[in-house]
């Protein structure tokens, strides 16, 4: 299984991140959502973003609109040379520069992933 999956590019290596929301910040992360998918798309188009999305508190209700569900960070795996350049790519994101996610706090962690999924 493993000759399957993907080598990163020479010089980058996967990282799982974590990025925590501050707290109360439902309604910006709402409101820059549009803008915060519009963004990504530079990073999914170069393949350095493999997969993302957020995470919760508590587990929607399948069919709920994300106007009811309990935000309570995002998780990317990113393909990149860098814990520094993963922090520049994190902060020049809308949900970053308007407040919503909490990078000092992100956990950056390189990861090797034994099987990928699609």
């Amino acid at each position: 299984m493993a000759s399957d999956i993907p080598t990163p590019a020479p010089g980058k290596y996967e990282w799982l991140v974590v990025v925590p929301d501050k707290p109360g910040m439902k309604a910006k992360r709402l409101e820059v959502r549009p803008q915060h998918f519009a963004g990504l798309k530079v990073h999914t188009d170069s393949g350095a973003f493999k997969t993302g999305g957020a995470y919760f508190h508590t587990k929607p209700e399948d069919g709920s609109d994300p106007s009811e569900w309990d935000f309570a960070g995002s998780t990317i795996v990113i393909e990149a040379a860098s814990r520094d350049e993963i922090v520049d790519i994190l902060k020049g994101d809308i949900y970053a520069t308007s407040g919503v996610w909490d990078v000092d706090n992100a956990q950056i962690l390189p990861a090797k992933f034994a099987f990928r999924r699609l």
